[in-house]
């Protein structure tokens, strides 16, 4: 007799108890734990519960049930325009009006009764692929559901862990691709050890039609998204989901849990928490767990459940670990730990916002100057505000928060000469970088600054503005336009520009 048929017998006799039924269900007869020969523990018990579904980052509470039961879950597909970025909107096709759809948990052995809507407003038809299900197409074959219609069927969650489930109507990339993904936990029937802290993340890759930052409402890509070039990749939906206020919260002594997936379509995530080290990850969102992780990876279409405890408060950075896509894509958040310093653990700053910049708030003054291009024309005002925020993290690391720059290494923008004489010029070199030498204030220097390809027209704007209005400098104002027309007039290696 395996040890797993030993554990659940018991659970077998309680049930005979109240559920004469019970005798016919199957016995278990695989060795390990949690397989699906395992996970049928008969007929559900008492009357129908209503799964309580949350939005990330949040997670529903453990079922804290013995018995199998059947559970009830009522999705719609709603089809919205959100924001992706400051700026930026996009059409959204979402489970239940958010990315990631909402978190779903029940128990190994329950029997669930889904129920998929779709909005009438939706433009689209839509489906549901549950990786939990067993059984061909995931639930996809019996959920197509048109707009104002709704689908149902039944299926029994045989396997314990954490699953992705998504869209899987044609063209099923281009579902995927616009948001229709989430999570379905099943717990074991003992349920998961207990942790004082648990959080929903969900990491998926976007193509838009404009490049990175470009504002308005931006159109999906068909094109980028076969060639695997996301513009955006995000966690939560949204560049900034998990920052500023709306940051995940513990404190110091806690153990957190993390429910991670990722929707791609496209994109392996190397998921990491600058500044902790995962005690415990539950690989591939299944049994076995791996300790002292630094980097998991996650495929497209998987997940992993990391868990860690705080020991020093501060603020820790969740990123994909392809590093370009959180500093310049967008899959970056934030964890606020509270409590007590531990400096026998660590000693050091509670945000580098050299390091970060921009991306350690959610910036009103970025949002304001994205929304003021966006609707036609932006202030100066607003120009200078949004530019100091952007210099933080593009120029200050050389050139210094006061513009003085390093002596002999790093020419200073307070006063300089070079810098005032020609703003085109300036704003050129911010595109397409300069080596040395260069003569500013009658000195000279050799360094060379790379090009930041990576900026908008208005964001090389903003800064310059910003730069121009500070430090005894010239006091001109330079507008997206103008830098509009400098990227026409300039030639540039392939590659080099958005």
């Amino acid at each position: 007799m395996s040890t797993l048929i030993a554990l659940t017998a018991p659970l077998f006799l309680t049930s005979c108890a109240t559920t004469p039924d019970v005798a016919a269900a199957p016995v278990a007869v695989a060795t390990g734990t949690g397989g699906s020969a395992a996970g049928d523990f008969g007929p559900p018990v008492g009357e129908p519960i209503d799964a309580v579904l949350t939005q990330a980052p949040n997670v529903p509470d453990p079922t804290g049930r013995t018995e199998p039961a059947t559970v009830v879950v009522e999705l719609e597909v709603v089809e919205v325009v959100k924001p992706i970025s400051d700026g930026v909107d996009y059409t959204f096709w979402t489970f239940g009006g958010d990315v990631p759809g909402s978190f779903i948990r029940i128990r190994q052995g329950d029997t669930v009764e889904f129920h998929l809507q779709n909005h009438p407003d939706s433009k689209m038809p839509h489906n549901i692929d549950l990786h939990a299900v067993t059984g061909p197409g995931g639930g996809a074959a019996s959920s197509f559901t048109a707009p104002g219609h709704e689908s149902q069927f039944t299926f029994k969650a045989l396997n314990q862990g954490l699953y992705v489930y998504h869209c899987a109507t044609a063209p099923v990339g281009m579902h995927v691709a616009n948001g229709m993904y989430g999570l379905i936990l099943v717990e074991p029937p003992e349920g998961l050890p207990p942790v004082d802290r648990e959080y929903y993340v969900m990491q998926g890759d976007f193509y838009t039609v404009g490049p990175y930052h470009e504002k308005g409402l931006q159109p999906f890509d068909m094109q980028k998204a076969i060639e695997e070039n996301a513009t955006y990749v995000v966690f939560n939906g949204a560049e900034g989901s998990m920052v500023g206020d709306k940051a995940l919260k513990a404190e110091v002594g806690e153990t957190v849990r993390l429910y991670v997936g990722n929707g791609g379509p496209n994109l392996v995530s190397s998921f990491h928490v600058i500044g902790e080290i995962f005690d415990k990850v539950y690989y591939e969102g299944g049994t076995n767990y791996q300790e002292n992780v630094q980097t998991t990876l996650i495929p497209a279409g998987g997940s992993a459940m990391v868990e860690y405890y705080v020991e020093a408060p501060g603020t820790y950075i969740l990123v994909d670990h392809s590093i370009f896509r959180a500093f310049n894509k967008g899959a970056l958040g934030m964890m606020k730990v509270e409590g007590d310093d531990a400096l026998e653990i660590y000693s050091g700053k509670e945000v580098d916002s050299v390091y970060l910049a921009e991306k350690a708030e959610p910036n009103s003054a970025i949002a304001d100057a994205s929304a003021q291009l966006v609707a036609g024309e932006v202030s100066r005002d607003a120009q200078i505000a949004a530019g100091k925020s952007l210099y933080a993290g593009t120029c200050s690391t050389c050139h210094g928060g006061d513009g003085a720059g390093i002596a002999g290494v790093f020419p200073p923008l307070a006063g300089s000469d070079f810098l005032n004489e020609d703003p085109a010029r300036a704003a050129g070199i911010v595109m397409n970088g300069l080596s040395g030498p260069v003569t500013v204030n009658g000195k000279e220097f050799a360094s060379v600054m790379p090009p930041m390809s990576n900026l908008r027209d208005d964001e090389i704007a903003n800064i310059l503005t910003f730069v121009y209005s500070e430090w005894d400098n010239s006091g001109v104002t330079v507008t997206a336009a103008e830098v509009a027309d400098i990227r026409d007039q300039t030639d540039r290696p392939p590659g080099a520009a958005h």
